[in-house]
């Protein structure tokens, strides 16, 4: 038998804090036969294992009766944690309260208590009308419908039965208005997901299909806050695609302003609030806008000071992402260096509890940042360790953004170990990579023209006059609207100007910053 298997059980186990633990054990005292609740031993010994290990399990249970049909007695434990965990969340979570009262309706209904039955449908719609749960609402009114027909429509007029239909119809405009936002969004973050900012005319057009289905004229402030926020959402998200910031940093600032005049928003929405934030950070620093930058990353720090994330990983897991992607962009854009070299150790650490809870792509830009630092420390070494675990990372097949502009980094790192065997082999790798995806733009025929030239290059006068060529062509193409991208993941045409003034990369990179936004 395996002593390392993927177990649900475990997984759920492992995953619950301490507070979790402590109320499933109570919940499990209310059902103790005798001494001992088998429920409770088994949990305890599954939650000490550092890895699940079935054998050693059933040595520890040995000649216990559970054990004879143990997947029975796994899955009745399962069911037991969950519905522990339904209980502990009852009255955090909106959607759960509602359900709630759902049921208790339902059973309400069936006991023939019809007038008790309808005050609660009545208390669980304007729960959900408050917190704007269309998809629960439309069940709600299925079953006071259920109700008035119960009730032979004794108490209803034909007024009564109009308002019926229209409050349904108006429901039933807002949630196809929702799909209809939620399907072009998806459409928009699919393609700018693999592919990035547009590199190209023909990029750039794909995406515009795309927003050209974004229904016009739409008032955000008379839409429900999802929608709302998928508007905006969209618009900022076009824009960025098709690198305009300035536009892109208009939608983000609205879709804030939906956030923060509503109540409750935040609180109920998170997720969205986290990724909101860290693109206010990452757009407005490349605007220049500093003071706005440092103000949205306060705000960003501020969250687990302001809202309940101790009960929910999955919160905590995207703020540390957001937190350690977009405060690693910040410092390396301003030159900062040293700062963002001492917080790599809380982020490995990180990265090492949250593992594979992590998105690939969002882990593979918190990599590719730590080895750039890597690269800007001069530690070329440290710097190839990150890039192999993006390049071996199998699940980022897809992701070509990332992966390309880390072959690239690959190849630096490379030139710098004047590692001359193993180069011609990972520029040819390099080079049919982004040939098989499409992505040899300009900036990347000129690096990895640069690198060929460079690789046969004997003499350090000849070396100078490379890096010089590589100055002068990044320069005439940095302005470029889509290859100037390249210098958002690293800046390159700086490393080419250390090369050339023999000075310090991060010298130059903390210069211009110095000298183009402080003021």
């Amino acid at each position: 038998m395996s002593t390392k298997v993927k177990e649900g059980l475990f997984e759920l186990i492992k995953s619950l804090s301490k507070s979790e633990k402590r109320y499933f054990k109570l919940i499990s005292s209310r059902h103790t036969i005798g001494d001992e609740n088998n429920y409770v031993r088994l949990f305890d010994y599954i939650a000490k294992q550092d890895e699940y290990n079935e054998e050693a399990l059933f040595k520890e249970f040995k000649n216990e009766a559970f054990l004879n049909r143990f997947s029975i007695t796994k899955k009745r434990l399962y069911d037991h944690v969950l519905s522990a965990l339904d209980a502990f969340y009852s009255s955090t979570s909106i959607d759960a309260q509602i359900y709630k009262l759902m049921h208790s309706a339902e059973i309400l209904y069936t006991k023939s208590l019809y007038d008790q039955c309808g005050r609660i449908l009545r208390s669980a719609e304007k729960f959900a009308e408050k917190n704007e749960r269309h998809t629960l609402l439309m069940e709600i009114r299925r079953k006071k419908k259920k109700l008035l027909e119960n009730n032979g429509y004794s108490d209803v007029t034909v007024d009564d039965l109009k308002e019926i239909e229209q409050k349904d119809t108006q429901i039933m405009k807002q949630l196809e208005l929702y799909n209809q936002l939620w399907k072009i969004k998806s459409d928009l973050f699919f393609q700018l997901s693999r592919k990035g900012k547009a590199r190209s005319d023909e990029e750039r057009e794909q995406f515009k299909s795309i927003f050209k289905q974004l229904p016009g004229n739409l008032k955000t402030n008379e839409l429900p806050f999802d929608s709302a926020y998928l508007y905006n959402h969209i618009r900022s998200a076009y824009w960025f695609a098709s690198g305009d910031l300035e536009k892109s940093y208009i939608y983000i600032k609205a879709n804030l302003k939906t956030f923060e005049d509503r109540e409750g928003v935040i609180e109920s929405n998170l997720n969205s609030y986290f990724s909101l934030l860290t693109n206010a950070i990452f757009v407005s620093e490349e605007l220049g806008y500093h003071v706005d930058s440092s103000s949205f990353l306060k705000k960003l720090k501020e969250i687990p000071n302001n809202y309940p994330l101790e009960q929910n990983e999955d919160l905590q897991i995207k703020l540390f992402a957001s937190t350690s992607s977009i405060e690693l962009s910040i410092l390396t854009h301003r030159g900062e260096y040293q700062k963002a070299e001492n917080s790599i150790g809380a982020i490995e650490k990180g990265l090492q509890l949250f593992g594979e809870k992590i998105s690939p792509v969002r882990k593979a830009f918190i990599q590719f940042k730590i080895a750039t630092i890597k690269l800007g420390q001069k530690d070329f070494s440290g710097a190839l360790k990150w890039i192999n675990k993006i390049l071996n990372d199998t699940e980022l097949d897809e992701s070509e953004d990332i992966l390309s502009y880390t072959h690239i980094l690959d190849l630096l790192a490379h030139l710098e170990l004047k590692h001359n065997k193993f180069l011609p082999y990972s520029l040819k790798s390099t080079l049919r990579f982004l040939k098989s995806r499409n992505r040899l733009y300009a900036f990347e025929k000129v690096f990895l023209q640069f690198v060929s030239k460079r690789i046969k290059c004997t003499n350090n006068i000849d070396a100078e006059e490379l890096w010089e060529e590589l100055y002068k062509e990044l320069s005439a193409i940095k302005d470029d609207s889509f290859e100037g991208l390249a210098m958002e993941y690293f800046d390159f045409i700086s490393w080419a100007e250390s090369k050339i003034k023999k000075t310090s990369f991060i010298e130059i990179v903390s210069g211009k910053y110095q000298m183009k936004y402080k003021k």
